[in-house]
């Protein structure tokens, strides 16, 4: 039989009992010591966590409350103004769910490596070689890894600033179009055509939001020099008012269309120039039905237009 085999546990307590107990001592005063300190790193660690989360959640339970409660307190029109403008309503309870979120994940991660580090030095690891190793790998990192940072931090002030959200209208500066997607790294949009862009977030030096507040309907209405101005003027009044009492486009309108006046004059053409506040993407049809009403109004009262001009090479 070999002696590996033959040796027990018997045979050792026989030939060092001061050895044993020592190493036994040992691990007792160790286990009450280091191991009970362990033990409520951990716990501590986990209370920590559970508490930092149940904080965040009811901050963000309380501000999804309160946008709603004033999204429910507005009349129509001022409620759709301040869901618009990312004060209420899905928009903002989305906005505050993806921060909640954010601070979830970064209350783990910094609480895990408090308590990974603390557990490390109870067991009498030398931390100081291992930070110097972890400040020189993130510098390393930082360096290499500057746009993914930049494009990082960009997202979260995006987030936290409500910049814009899915389904706004944006000009980004290297595309314009409708967001699809917002994540902490890029921004998905598709312009009018159907092409869809990835726009880093660190890239986005300035952004214009076509879908927050009102958009402005402009509408340029020539007539000839001859008209009567002031009877022209009278007249795109008159349809302006019947257009904002339209039950079919009241909802569309923030307030009436504005006749501004006469915008220019050009050889044998009078520019009238109307505005039209709307909601946000209405600009468009806005236009298209206040240009049609107006002239079958000018059609209906022999309003003129301008003169067509001579067509090139005809005989005089």
């Amino acid at each position: 039989m070999p002696v590996a085999e033959a040796f027990s546990l018997s045979d050792l307590l026989a030939a060092s009992p001061s050895l044993v107990m020592s190493f036994l001592d040992d691990a007792k005063t160790w286990v009450l010591d280091q191991g009970v300190l362990i033990l409520l790193t951990i716990v501590l660690a986990v209370v920590a966590r559970w508490a930092l989360h149940r904080a965040i959640n009811r901050t963000v339970a309380t501000m999804s409350e309160r946008s709603a409660r004033r999204s429910a307190e507005s009349d129509a029109r001022g409620n759709v103004l301040a869901t618009t403008a990312g004060q209420a309503g899905e928009r903002q309870r989305a906005r505050v769910q993806a921060v909640g979120s954010l601070l979830r994940s970064v209350s783990t991660f910094v609480v895990g490596l408090v308590a990974a580090l603390t557990v490390m030095a109870l067991i009498g690891i030398p931390l100081g070689p291992l930070i110097a190793s972890a400040g020189v790998g993130g510098v390393a990192l930082g360096f290499g890894a500057q746009s993914l940072v930049k494009d990082f931090l960009s997202g979260i002030f995006m987030i936290f600033e409500d910049q814009y959200g899915v389904g706004d209208v944006v000009d980004t500066g290297e595309a314009i179009g409708t967001i699809e997607e917002v994540s902490l790294r890029i921004t998905r949009l598709r312009d009018f055509d159907g092409v869809v862009w990835y726009v880093r977030n660190g890239e986005i030096v300035r952004i214009g939001n076509r879908s927050q507040g009102y958009s402005a309907a402009w509408v340029d209405m020539p007539v000839a020099y001859q008209e009567d101005i002031r009877r022209v003027l009278e007249l795109i009044r008159e349809v302006c008012e019947a257009f904002a009492e339209d039950p079919d486009w009241d909802p569309k309108l923030i307030e009436a269309p504005t006749v501004l006046g006469v915008d220019s004059i050009t050889g044998q053409t009078v520019t009238v120039k109307i505005l039209a506040k709307c909601l946000p993407g209405e600009n468009f049809a806005v236009q298209r039905e206040l240009r049609a009403r107006i002239k079958a109004a000018f059609d209906a009262n022999d309003i003129k237009g301008p003169p067509l001009p001579p067509l090139q090479g005809a005989m005089p």
